[in-house]
């Protein structure tokens, strides 16, 4: 009765919560109709001239204002969305070439992927367990990691935020922030049309339209996308074709209001469907049994085929709303937004490397073929109040300034999972053995927090930064699971029943010193502390020993960094050092049960980071750009806590974390070749390296990629003052074949297949209008 009355409760006061963000999002318009008729705006400033040798500046939101990067005591990556598009990165997964200190996991569906920030990153598929990197779109937190494998549209600059983020962006940003800015509609009318195809029949067409419906007032862009690429595995069952592909559509329109001089209001609303068929390859075998299972496929480091007689094929649909309003009084910047958002992911993938026909009698109960059927519906509403001041005086101690704020996000998933596991095929379909289980599942969750960080000014070259984030976390699961056996078979456990719930609260801060040398040379020092919550291991393979939660995940993190710029800015330079030490680290641990690998999410203990990253920019000439960041970084295990009966091996004291290399490093290189026709060339070449990288927290001698390097080209043929554009270019030129994922199991391995593991070349070509 009473967890009736709760569940009651919990329905009333989620549908409150959802009817406050409607109300919310009708904010901004309610605003717009009940101001006043703006003046016209000020002209924009004209931008730098083309002919001068100085390094551009750079526009960062890391502290939640409009700062410069060279001005914030913070090391952050920015890459802009133009010198994405020349480069073919038109996703998360690719952007982390260009960015020394991140990397990327990807296994399966969107799901099983998440960021990692300086060798630090939550693997888990989990609902019930937030990502250690954080992903912020347009001033929206996205609470799942799959939600960050978006296509990237409209975008203005990438900012990873390297390290502790907690006091600013919130719980979940124990290692650092993917911050996305898009572009913001423009005053007079534009639009363009691109398009660009790569062998490996690779497609993808943008257009967009920007500019003023009421000027000074009202401004609108809508943009579209549409992707397509066969994929770069071959599926040598009958009539397979090509896998480890895509095919993305999407929308985004936005909506600026300045209703008067002391308003701004952006409505944002996106949608953005992808089906794709990400495909792991065999990689290494065993045993001469497995390699006979395995034909005609032949494991090996280059590896591009499969044989399924179903192939995966995974549905994901990221869609939203969002609304921000600011309104500025007295130099006062009250800043409102408000955001709800769905994620719906269905997948079916295969999960062993034999596939799923059970007419051929390589399948076994030795090697079984399994084939898993998953649905999610996630869907989440957040508010966040945001108040950052003026400079105040202090007479004679000075001046500081503050941005303060509110934030809830209110959270809900629902899964389904199934696996049905095929075993002792013969030439007869009809004596194949076939078991299946189901398990239903999901998590409810609420965040509340109170965030401030303050500024204080003793004199023009000398600030310090205090600032502190509350957090409270409430956290419930449900889990059903049921099975055709009453005992384990492979990849399935008995049926189990349970449920749960949880509470914590918990704190963030950041204290720090900031002095000028002068004004092209900063230093800075910081302490950090991060904090992300309690977390529940709620999968399709839940165990009762899974029901308790974790405890939470704390952080604390010192920082040193310089930023300076020389020789008339024709050079800037930001250089960081930085150690952190994680408590209670939430990450997964893969035991051995009844014969079968599985996940436990559990508190590993303590784990730690630290390193040194350079980030430089030179312009020599006006024509001439040279860009580098390099991150040196020694993440590894300080203390492991084995979980009690745990059958997998626990001496991992002093090994290295997955995914965490030692030596990351990128450079690019621009020429601009001005004609006297008009026209310019402009040429572009980049290398970036990475030394070997361990995936597996266990330390398998197979989970090891050797250090590998890129190089990728392209050269423009454009015309700016008729607004068209064409490029031509190559990737991975040198043909170097590399693993971006490395998945040991029982005997095997398998190999996740990058877009660029093979040459490949291509054409763009863009009109503006």
């Amino acid at each position: 009765m009473k967890r009736q009355q709760r569940s009651q409760h919990q329905t009333n006061r989620h549908r409150n919560i959802h009817l406050g963000v409607a109300a919310g999002l009708l904010l901004g318009a309610r605003l717009a109709a009940a101001a006043e008729t703006a003046p016209e705006p000020a002209p924009a400033p004209e931008p730098a001239a083309q002919g001068e040798a100085v390094v551009a500046s750079v526009t960062v939101t890391a502290t939640r204002r409009t700062a410069s990067l060279q001005s914030v005591p913070l090391a952050v990556s920015v890459v802009s969305g133009e010198q994405l598009e020349l480069a073919n990165r038109t996703s998360i997964d690719t952007v982390v070439q260009e960015i020394p200190s991140a990397a990327f996991r990807q296994q399966g569906g969107n799901k099983d992927s998440t960021l990692f920030v300086r060798g630090i990153g939550t693997i888990s598929t989990s609902p019930g367990v937030e990502p250690t990197v954080s992903t912020v779109v347009d001033g929206v937190v996205y609470a799942r990691p799959g939600q960050a494998t978006i296509d990237l549209l409209d975008i203005d600059r990438i900012e990873v935020l390297r390290g502790p983020q907690g006091t600013l962006f919130g719980k979940n940003a124990s290692s650092g922030v993917l911050n996305i800015v898009s572009r913001t509609p423009s005053e007079q009318l534009a639009g363009y049309v691109d398009a660009s195809a790569y062998t490996g029949h690779e497609k993808r067409v943008r257009a967009g339209i920007s500019g003023a419906l009421q000027p000074g007032v009202l401004r609108a862009s809508i943009n579209t996308a549409y992707a397509d690429y066969d994929g770069n595995v071959k599926n040598v069952h009958a009539g397979g074709g090509r896998v480890n592909g895509h095919e993305r559509r999407g929308v985004r329109g936005r909506l600026d209001i300045t209703p008067n001089a002391d308003t701004d209001i952006s409505l944002i609303a996106d949608y953005l469907r992808s089906e794709s068929s990400p495909t792991v390859v065999a990689y290494k075998q065993a045993s001469a049994p497995f390699a006979q299972a395995l034909l005609p496929v032949v494991a090996s480091a280059e590896n591009r085929q499969v044989s399924f007689d179903l192939p995966n094929a995974i549905d994901d649909t990221n869609k939203g709303l969002s609304a921000q309003v600011n309104w500025r009084r007295n130099g006062y910047t009250l800043t409102s937004i408000t955001a709800w958002r769905a994620w719906d992911n269905t997948q079916h993938t295969t999960t062993s490397a034999i596939g799923n026909s059970a007419e051929v009698a390589r399948i076994t109960s030795t090697y079984p073929a399994t084939r898993d059927i998953g649905t999610l519906a996630f869907t989440q509403a957040s508010q966040e109040l945001r108040i950052a001041s003026p400079r105040i005086e202090l007479a004679s101690l000075g001046a500081f300034d503050y941005v303060a704020g509110l934030f809830y996000l209110h959270g809900k998933d629902r899964e389904t999972y199934q696996r049905i596991v095929t075993t002792n095929a013969t030439s007869n379909a009809a004596t194949a053995a076939t078991n299946n289980g189901r398990a239903d599942y999901g998590i409810e969750s609420d965040s509340y927090s109170a965030f401030g960080e303050a500024t204080f000014h003793f004199s023009p070259a000398w600030r310090a930064i205090a600032g502190a984030r509350w957090t409270r976390d409430e956290l419930a699961y449900d889990h059903v699971r049921t099975s055709t056996q009453e005992s384990a078979f492979p990849g399935v456990q008995p049926g189990t029943q349970s449920a749960g719930d949880t509470a914590s609260s918990g704190w963030s801060g950041r204290l720090g010193l900031q002095h000028d040398f002068s004004p092209a040379v900063t230093a800075y020092g910081t302490w950090s502390r991060g904090y992300k919550g309690p977390a529940y291991n709620v999968f399709f393979n839940m165990l009762p020993r899974d029901t308790l939660a974790l405890a939470p995940e704390t952080s604390s993190s010192l920082e040193l960094g310089v930023k300076a710029a020389a020789f008339n800015r024709r050079l800037t330079a930001n250089l960081a050092l930085f150690h952190t030490d994680y408590a209670n680290y939430q990450a997964n641990f893969y035991d051995t049960v009844a014969g079968a690998v599985v996940t436990r999410l559990v508190n590993a203990g303590d784990v730690s980071t630290r390193g040194v990253e350079l980030d430089v920019t030179a312009r020599p000439t006006p024509q001439l750009t040279f860009t580098g960041a390099f991150a040196w970084t020694d993440a590894q295990v300080e203390a492991f806590n084995c979980p009690a009966n745990a059958a997998a091996s626990c001496n991992l004291n002093g090994k290295t974390l997955p995914f965490a290399p030692r030596f990351k490093g990128f450079v690019r290189g621009a020429y601009r070749l001005p004609l006297a026709s008009g026209h310019e060339v402009n040429l572009n070449l980049d290398y970036s390296y990475q030394s070997r990288t361990q995936f597996d927290l266990f330390q398998s001698p197979d989970a090891i990629q050797p250090g590998y390097g890129i190089v990728n080209a392209a050269i423009e043929l454009a015309q700016p003052a008729a607004g068209w554009r064409v490029a031509l270019v190559g990737k991975n030129l040198a043909d170097k074949s590399y693993a971006t994922n490395l998945v040991t199991g029982t005997g095997t391995v398998h190999r996740v297949v990058p877009r660029d593991d093979r040459r490949y070349v291509g054409i763009t070509a863009r009109k503006e209008f």
